[in-house]
């Protein structure tokens, strides 16, 4: 099914509750699937249904989905910062619109709700406009301060999630609670990414290539997750603002090779997104090493946690049977002895596995159970038997008859 993470997500964790096997297929390429297709391609439920089937069962780099796990938790606090430090920003540009009409000459841009509340309490309103614009200052005011609140509450709950998370991430100058939670909370599993190229990539500090002929041209990625690269920007410009920080020295480094300042920050950028994602790999390989059970997947403690293991569960059957269902797989091959067909085949000297399918009779051939039907012994004796013809004499050719006139 198409975004499991985004409107799909709530289906998709029911379907994986039930022990369902769900893949998660890239909106876009359903898409393309679809309108590359031949025939009826236009938009509706059955062909974007097929589409994203096709898309499914052709495509190798589809992953499963998983089910919900603490990087959830980061990303709802991560969303929720986020969306309080917007909404700060509407209410401070309209407390500043609002003082900029008491005060004259205007008020700086970093407004605090105690900075705003003295030059609020200073002004003495002449007439009812101003004292309007006064109440609805104090009414701003009185929203920035839950806000701020908010915020902290916000932020005091990220630092206890991240440190719960056991991550490394917070050991990198420049990254604190917030960008750990926001990076831990988009990328999810790191083993989704191959390489450090594959997720620069993904966050968008790999850069694109428009090169024609011999020419080679790098231009700026605006592709990728932008709330990542945000993230990782705002680690660049806290390592690039403190001077004794390896950022800085490494910033300065790419300055004197020639580059302008928007060209060493990107370097910067991808620099660090490359220190992330070694953080990343390492606190994965340290949860799995400690996180395996007797059996199964590691974290599990039951004899296997595969997908698909609670038949009773299964609401809708498997979509596509798994490497054990196959037909061709020596351990789906039994005979009707009950035996393997590979286990009595003598084992070669090299160590291979041979699969040899099983010899079926007419009777075992598909097809040939449906037409036949099972007859009684009266029936079989009252019918007639059958009646054996003599064979025809072959008939002669014209030579042999024209040799027997002549003699």
């Amino acid at each position: 099914m198409p975004s499991t993470s985004g409107l799909g997500r709530l289906l998709a964790q029911q379907l994986l509750a039930a022990g369902e096997r769900v893949l998660d297929v890239p909106p876009k390429l359903a898409a393309r699937v679809r309108l590359l297709a031949t025939g009826d391609t236009n938009k509706n439920d059955p062909n974007d249904a097929y589409s994203v089937a096709v898309a499914a069962l052709r495509s190798a780099g589809v992953r499963a989905a998983v089910r919900e796990d603490h990087a959830a938790v980061l990303r709802v606090w991560s969303k929720r910062h986020r969306d309080l430090g917007r909404t700060r920003t509407q209410v401070v540009c309209r407390l500043h619109a609002v003082l900029c009409g008491l005060v004259a000459g205007g008020v700086s841009k970093h407004i605090t709700a105690a900075h705003a509340a003295r030059l609020v309490a200073s002004i003495t309103p002449q007439g009812a406009v101003e004292a309007a614009r006064c109440e609805l200052a104090a009414d701003f005011i009185e929203d920035l301060r839950g806000i701020d609140a908010a915020m902290r509450e916000t932020k005091t709950k990220l630092t206890v999630a991240v440190a719960a998370s056991g991550t490394s991430l917070t050991g990198l100058f420049g990254v604190g609670p917030v960008i750990a939670a926001a990076v831990i909370g988009d990328v999810r599993a790191v083993s989704r990414f191959p390489s450090r190229d594959h997720f620069a990539a993904y966050n968008g500090t790999a850069p694109i290539e428009v090169s024609s002929g011999d020419r080679k041209v790098y231009r700026l990625s605006r592709r990728g997750n932008r709330r990542l690269n945000h993230a990782l920007h705002m680690a660049a410009v806290t390592q690039i603002s403190h001077q004794h920080s390896d950022g800085r020295a490494y910033y300065d480094k790419k300055r004197a090779e020639g580059k302008t300042r928007k060209e060493a920050l990107r370097a910067l950028k991808r620099h660090i997104s490359d220190a992330v994602f070694a953080c990343l790999q390492a606190d994965a390989r340290r949860a799995a090493a400690g996180a395996k059970g007797p059996g199964g997947q590691p974290g599990n403690g039951s004899d296997s946690s595969a997908t698909g293991s609670h038949p009773a569960r299964r609401l809708f059957g498997q979509a596509t049977p798994g490497p054990g269902h196959h037909p061709t797989t020596a351990a789906g091959i039994k005979s009707k002895t009950g035996h393997s067909p590979a286990a009595a085949t003598p084992p070669p000297a090299t160590p291979q596995v041979q699969v040899e399918r099983p010899q079926r009779s007419e009777d075992e051939r598909p097809g040939d159970a449906a037409r036949r039907r099972p007859h009684s012994a009266a029936g079989k004796a009252s019918r007639p038997s059958p009646t054996i013809r003599s064979p025809r004499p072959k008939a002669t050719s014209r030579g042999a008859e024209r040799t027997s006139e002549t003699s």
